[in-house]
């Protein structure tokens, strides 16, 4: 039986200056402490230096037209389409830093769909 792979899918944002604040707030603090992360939050820097956050499906709530990371604030999709597929698991949230800014995709395990034989 083979297994189904995750899929990462690029979001298109709206970002405020509340969030951008948010997030190199939260930058700043897991350079400092990194227990003082909310839970639900994993903070990383690639090979290159970049800042990465990662939200579990814990950590964060999709609304029609947005997305809401708890404890840094909202992000305001452009797309009108849902975020994940009717009955995907292992939701995650991932930001990263990057030269030209942050981008935002999610990352999820598509549901199974399972075929019987119908006669």
């Amino acid at each position: 039986m083979s297994h189904t792979k995750s899929c990462e899918v690029a979001l298109a944002v709206k970002t405020t200056t509340e969030l951008l604040k948010g997030l190199d707030d939260l930058r700043t603090a897991w350079k400092h402490d990194p227990a003082s992360l909310p839970k639900g939050l994993s903070c990383s820097e690639s090979k290159e230096g970049q800042f990465i956050l990662v939200a579990a499906e814990s950590a964060f709530v999709t609304l029609p037209g947005a997305c809401v990371i708890k404890g840094i604030g909202a992000i305001e999709l452009a797309g009108a389409g849902p975020i994940f597929e009717e009955g995907a698991n292992s939701k995650a949230l991932i930001v990263k830093a990057t030269p030209e800014g942050w981008r935002f995709s999610v990352k999820f395990v598509p549901p199974i769909v399972r075929k019987r034989n119908l006669k």
